[in-house]
């Protein structure tokens, strides 16, 4: 066995993406990251490494256990990963969110940024490059 794996074929293995093209499609995205750098599809893993996924507006946070690259079972999916994603906040932590009108259109350059502060983003604009 190898002491690497591609960080698609191992999150659609360890059953975050239903598919592989889908876990590629999510690197390219930038939607992934391993160890804090953004991830390319190819990009090796290793015993230890941290991978962060961004899932419906969310961080997933998992440290990689065991390299696969083939799918299994979920138990044993289970074992070759561990979450480490904080628990999410309930409905009511969250509070009332402002709620734009359907049909208003796309948002201002301000609009999006009241948006973006309410979600707890950068401000500062995001890290990607």
């Amino acid at each position: 066995m190898s002491d690497s794996a591609r960080v698609d074929s191992w999150l659609w293995a360890v059953r975050v993406y239903k598919t592989r093209s889908a876990a590629t499609a999510g690197c390219r995205a930038g939607h992934v990251r391993v160890n804090g750098e953004r991830a390319k599809a190819a990009q090796p893993v290793r015993i230890g490494d941290e991978i962060r996924i961004r899932i419906e507006g969310f961080d997933r946070i998992l440290a990689v256990r065991q390299l696969i690259t083939k799918r299994v079972g979920a138990p044993l999916a289970a074992l070759a990963a561990e979450d480490r994603t904080p628990p999410r906040p309930s409905a009511s932590e969250l509070g009332v969110f402002a709620k734009r009108d359907r049909g208003a259109g796309r948002p201002t350059k301000r609009e999006r940024r009241d948006i973006d502060r309410l979600r707890g983003r950068d401000l500062d604009g995001y890290d990607d490059e």
